[in-house]
């Protein structure tokens, strides 16, 4: 028995086909949620370390400046982590739309777009809140020494 052409392998597999290239698709951005979680887990810290060191301080009640930003440092945090927590969920949201529109005969490539769009912006404004905390802990560093 000949083997069959190539057009008609891809006809009769096309369903399969589909849900290769959707999975595909889907993978890269996964990638992209595992740095997010890393970059979770660094914020999670900093912010643990720097809760830790206000209650020190705030017992010591001898270094109100000190003080001051270690509570402007946690509002940064916080942000930043709500932020990044967003660019997961966008990423997720990325990741799903793609697997439908792989999946379905609907072209829903404005909202994947979108979605990607608000999230590197989501990113960039947590990795921007990161930049400036690392600057107020700095210049905390800066001010006890």
């Amino acid at each position: 028995m000949p083997p069959l052409p190539l057009a008609a392998l891809t006809a009769s597999s096309s369903p399969l086909l589909g849900l290769a290239k959707a999975i595909q698709l889907s993978v890269a951005p996964v990638f992209l949620l595992t740095a997010i979680a890393g970059l979770l887990g660094v914020i999670s810290s900093r912010l643990t370390r720097v809760i830790e060191r206000a209650l020190v301080v705030q017992r010591e009640a001898t270094a109100a400046g000190d003080l001051q930003l270690l509570r402007r440092r946690m509002a940064l945090l916080t942000r930043a982590s709500e932020l990044v927590t967003i660019t997961g969920v966008l990423v997720a949201a990325v990741v799903a739309v793609t697997f439908l529109g792989a999946i379905t005969v609907v072209d829903l490539t404005p909202i994947v777009v979108s979605c990607f769009v608000l999230a590197m912006l989501s990113l960039m404004g947590g990795l921007l809140l990161l930049l400036l905390d690392t600057r107020l802990a700095s210049r905390l560093i800066l001010h006890r020494f």
